[in-house]
């Protein structure tokens, strides 16, 4: 497996030096996740604060990191473009869209759901590009912050099974306090943590994770559905149970839509994140991994 040009030249350091260096990387991220949105909050709304609030940290825990014990920078960490990298982030964003887009499209095709006015959105195409870009802001950070400089590291020192489970644990928990949190839709965080450490181990770069937890991201708020427990507001209409289907009957199958906290929440979500890891499986061939990249300068 690749875990890019500094990680893989740089001899592996014993068990204490491993320690100090995912130590440290969790140090800097945690006080970066403490102090950044103290600062964005009073000028940004609690999306845009939350999602570069995370870019920041990763951003700074990693380059600090990578820079001290590896003279090397933010690139060297899966995100250098090489020849691959479009392919992988224009497949990782038909993967995670594609599945996101599967959950809604079938209820609206069984005619249980439909779409009703949600009122206060002004300058819709405004909203849309503003609520892309701090998506996938936060994606990008998010898969830093998980994937990038510990992770990477670990995964040469313990193995890819015994890194990429923890990780993605520490994935779905991190999500556990979002609003209208519930134990399922924390399990299926957990999965989609599995799947995204899953497809930078084939690829050997963060450019399909990226483009999975971007595509997923983007997708459901575009049809008026919660996101992770956050109510995003961008077309000016949001996707609600018919009331002919009975409400009473919609809140007892909460459990396949996921309710206040959206699709993430149902079972529909675990079946769809099922499939997108068997065509990340299916599409990224294990002669791949260890394959060397050829990164553009």
């Amino acid at each position: 497996m690749n875990d890019g040009p500094v990680l893989n030249s740089a001899p592996t350091p014993d068990k204490l030096g491993i320690l100090l260096r995912v130590g440290l990387f969790v140090v800097i991220g945690w006080i970066g996740m403490i102090f950044i949105p103290v600062l964005l909050l009073p000028v940004a709304g609690l999306l845009a604060a939350s999602a570069l609030s995370v870019f920041a940290a990763a951003a700074l825990a990693n380059t600090i990191v990578v820079r001290i014990y590896e003279r090397g920078r933010l690139s060297d960490l899966g995100l250098g473009w090489a020849s691959t990298s479009g392919r992988e982030f224009l497949t990782g964003l038909g993967l995670g869209g594609g599945g996101a887009l599967a959950i809604v499209v079938v209820p609206l095709a069984l005619g249980l759901v439909r779409f009703t006015a949600a009122p206060g959105v002004e300058h819709r195409w405004a909203a849309l590009a503003f609520v892309s870009v701090t998506l996938l802001f936060g994606a990008m950070g998010e898969e830093m912050l998980f994937h990038g400089y510990a992770f990477q590291l670990l995964i040469r020192w313990l193995g890819s099974f015994a890194t990429i489970l923890p990780a993605g644990v520490l994935f779905g928990l991190a999500h556990a306090g979002n609003q209208n949190a519930t134990p399922l839709g924390v399990f299926n965080t957990v999965i989609w943590g599995v799947l995204l450490g899953f497809a930078y181990a084939r690829t050997g770069a963060l450019w399909m994770p990226i483009g999975l937890h971007f595509g997923w991201n983007v997708v459901l708020p575009l049809f008026g559905v919660n996101l992770s427990g956050f109510t995003m507001g961008v077309i000016g209409y949001s996707l609600s149970w018919r009331v002919g289907a009975g409400e009473a009957w919609a809140r007892q199958f909460t459990w396949w839509s996921g309710g206040e906290y959206g699709p993430e929440g149902g079972i529909a979500a675990t079946l769809v994140a099922a499939a997108v890891f068997f065509f990340v499986f299916r599409l990224t061939p294990e002669e791949n991994e260890g394959a060397s990249r050829d990164v553009v300068a």
